[in-house]
């Protein structure tokens, strides 16, 4: 699947559970196990990514100035919601605010509404390589996948990231890795429910440890909209799928 331009319309904001894992060195592998809940009311999405101080040492010979990079901040995740004070997201970023010792996982897609989706299911086989069964898939080694709804077979957790692996893929199945290019996983047993995979736009998915700061409700006059600030402090590196 290739990617297209695209706006940020049905960009998605998650949270996780307490991750307290910060700094550099943050990878996909430290999400797994991350059971993520949408923060609904979404209106303005802001900035996301790293920013670099630069140092500056003044040499004598030759009358330049060196400059080296030093520190990297992601700075806040700042955005605007609808208040919605039933919404299991919003009500997850709420205790994330009242809790000040604890740093959260996060996890921004972006063009969620270009992602493919499907009911699939799965060949299971002793010692083989399972296969994931999805009728002109249209995906490419390298895509990320995730499943939600039903049971997986075991080996494979729903809300994980795995990724198509080049070897055996067809055009109605292929086989998946917990790592880009890594092993093909080898599940046991059977699904259960209806099991569905998501394919996200390559590239489009962050994920980031920090903590949950609350902001102003927004001001105006008699026509404006109800809104509040939330933001996300990015206390790690961002890593992205």
């Amino acid at each position: 699947m290739s990617n297209v331009p695209s706006s940020l319309k049905d960009t998605r904001w998650y949270i996780g559970g307490v991750l307290n894992k910060v700094g550099d060195g943050l990878e996909a592998s430290d999400f797994v196990g991350q059971s993520w809940t949408e923060i609904d009311g979404l209106t303005e999405v802001g900035e996301l990514g790293d920013t670099v101080e630069v140092g500056t040492q003044l040499l004598i010979k030759g009358g330049r100035a060196v400059k080296y990079l030093t520190t990297s901040d992601a700075g806040s995740f700042d955005n605007m919601l609808v208040p919605m004070p039933l919404d299991p997201g919003q009500k997850l970023f709420q205790a994330a605010i009242n809790d000040k010792c604890n740093n959260y996982a996060f996890k921004v897609e972006y063009g969620s509404s270009c992602a493919p989706s499907s009911v699939v299911t799965f060949t299971i086989a002793v010692d083989t390589a399972t296969v994931v069964n999805w009728t002109a898939h249209g995906l490419v080694a390298g895509q990320p996948v995730v499943f939600s709804g039903g049971t997986p077979p075991t080996g494979i957790t729903a809300g994980n990231v795995y990724y198509v692996l080049a070897s055996g893929l067809t055009a109605d199945g292929f086989q998946i890795s917990a790592t880009d290019g890594g092993s093909a996983i080898v599940a046991t047993g059977a699904a259960s429910g209806t099991v569905t995979a998501d394919a996200p736009p390559i590239g489009k998915t962050f994920m980031f440890t920090g903590f949950a700061k609350d902001g102003k409700i927004q001001g105006g006059d008699a026509t404006a909209a109800f809104m509040r600030s939330w933001s996300a402090e990015v206390n790690s590196n961002i890593v992205q799928i």
